[in-house]
């Protein structure tokens, strides 16, 4: 089915042909639905914080970034910003020329409170010789409109998101970019004051990023007294997965060689295990408020580190138990008891269990990442939710599930998904460190049957394309995972351009 050129494709790719032999089983076979107890819910599996718990965590917090530790804020980047412009990109090539839909009305009559208004009313000056409010006296909607989106104009069509101009200050404008510095000075500078964040991006616009960090860092150190360390890395190519004909054999491109195709924002585990830190935030690109709206952010930032910490080091000091052979029964039971309500991994096997196999166990689930995940109260936004799931081993403990993943036409498992009370808004701290200091092995803790496959088309001919699983769902799917409650303050995502008129982006 390879031929000499597909193997020399993957050789440039550093893909293995196990692998090709693997996406290709998954698509003849499909992925199995994930089995689930039920939705969690605060109180089965998501913690409230009450005042004195945040006390106590952001206690933890301060002294553990009083000491000598790596912290990195880690901030998926990579996607473009097409789809925040889909409604725009419509009305720019429709048939009529004045807004129709409440979605363009509501853009041309709010247009003024946009970030990037006056940079947009610059660029019909300069190439249309007029302003915005001239041009629509005149009816010009779509010239506006082609001057938001395409190269002649800002080109915000093609940029990424973390690029644009999202909020307005009284001396500027900022970027998602700068929000996620600001940020990082506010919650994870370490001991020396040094505040590290990591970019994941896409090769054509790692130039755009990197000089946009470089003209504003020294602004952003000065004004918060830190030195920020920023990197950035691409997405393997290792880990595009192969494209299928809808009989399962490879689709090939016209001039013959294989399709490839990203694996989604799963593949960023690679990227994640790349990085030199004790302690990693995620939280997407997107997500950013202006700094009236930043305490409830910053605030339950440091919460959930806290919890993170404070759990780690309880397990560190439980494997250090385990490891020495001297413990008690009642020793023993606390292990147990931590596992099963500090990690919410509950095994209805351990009551048969021998000592032996029941250390062996608790090792297990103790020396593994650890993750806290933000969850915030269902308002119906699109995305996975929290649920008790059963993994591979027969537990069943705290994981990120999209609908996808459960099945449907089961009319107990949909009641279950509907039942959900949360989900999830990528907020995550992470420690992937063992208690000797040594890096884990990320792509170790990934369930593969946690992938799915997609529907596409490329030049008119339908395709199967292979999703890995992703970051904070399969690909993380052997770590530890608490579920916290935080405020939906915290939750501000721009999907749309039209979401920038939101008061929390104002």
């Amino acid at each position: 089915m390879l031929l000499a050129n597909d193997l020399q494709q993957l050789k440039e790719k550093q893909i293995s042909e196990e692998q090709i032999k693997s996406q290709l089983a998954s698509f003849e076979a499909g992925f199995p639905f994930l089995e689930i107890e039920a939705a969690a819910a605060i109180g089965a599996g998501i913690r409230q914080l009450d005042s004195s718990a945040q006390a106590t965590y952001l206690d933890a917090w301060n002294q553990y970034t009083a000491e000598n530790h790596k912290v990195t804020k880690f901030v998926p980047a990579s996607g473009a910003a097409s789809r925040m412009f889909k409604n725009l990109f419509a009305f720019m090539n429709a048939e009529y020329t004045a807004p129709q839909t409440d979605f363009e009305k509501k853009f041309v009559d709010d247009i003024e409170k946009f970030a990037f208004y006056e940079a947009l009313n610059d660029a019909c000056v300069v190439n249309l010789q007029k302003t915005i409010d001239e041009l629509f006296a005149e009816g010009a909607y779509q010239e506006v409109v082609a001057m938001l989106l395409q190269p002649e104009g800002l080109n915000y069509g093609a940029l990424p998101k973390g690029m644009l101009q999202f909020h307005s200050y009284d001396d500027m404008v900022r970027t998602p970019v700068e929000e996620h510095l600001v940020e990082g000075a506010l919650y994870a500078a370490d001991a020396d004051n040094k505040v590290s964040l990591h970019f994941t991006v896409s090769d054509e616009h790692m130039d755009y990023f990197q000089e946009l960090v470089a003209s504003k860092l020294s602004m952003y150190e000065e004004a918060y007294n830190v030195k920020y360390d920023v990197t950035f890395s691409v997405q393997k190519p290792s880990t595009d997965t192969l494209a299928v004909e809808m009989d399962n054999t490879p689709f090939r491109n016209e001039d013959g060689s294989l399709l490839f195709r990203p694996g989604g924002h799963g593949a960023l585990i690679q990227n994640l295990n790349d990085l030199d830190s004790d302690i990693v935030f995620v939280k997407n690109i997107d997500n950013v408020v202006p700094d009236r709206l930043k305490a409830d952010t910053v605030l339950y930032k440091k919460l959930l580190a806290g919890v993170l910490v404070a759990t780690q080091k309880q397990a560190f000091e439980y494997l250090e138990l385990l490891d020495s052979g001297e413990y008690s029964k009642e020793e023993l039971l606390d292990v147990v008891q931590f596992v099963q309500r500090e990690l919410c991994c509950r095994n209805p096997e351990l009551k048969v269990y021998e000592d032996a196999e029941l250390v062996l166990y608790l090792k297990n689930k103790l020396n593994r990442p650890i993750r806290v995940c933000g969850m915030v109260k269902n308002v119906g936004e699109p995305g996975g939710g929290p649920f008790l799931a059963y993994n591979p081993d027969g537990t069943f403990s705290p994981q990120i599930l999209e609908s996808s993943q459960i099945d449907m036409n089961d009319p107990e498992k949909k009641s279950l998904f509907e039942k959900g009370t949360h989900f999830n808004p990528v907020d995550l701290v992470c420690a992937i460190t063992d208690k000797d200091g040594k890096a884990f092995d990320l792509p170790h803790f990934i369930d593969p049957a946690t992938g799915f496959i997609s529907y596409k088309s490329k030049n008119g001919r339908d395709l199967k394309a292979l999703e890995l699983p992703g970051l904070w769902n399969g690909a993380m799917s052997d770590w530890s995972t608490i579920f916290v409650e935080v405020p939906l303050s915290t939750f501000n995502p721009v999907k749309t351009v039209n979401d920038l008129l939101r008061e929390q982006h104002q």
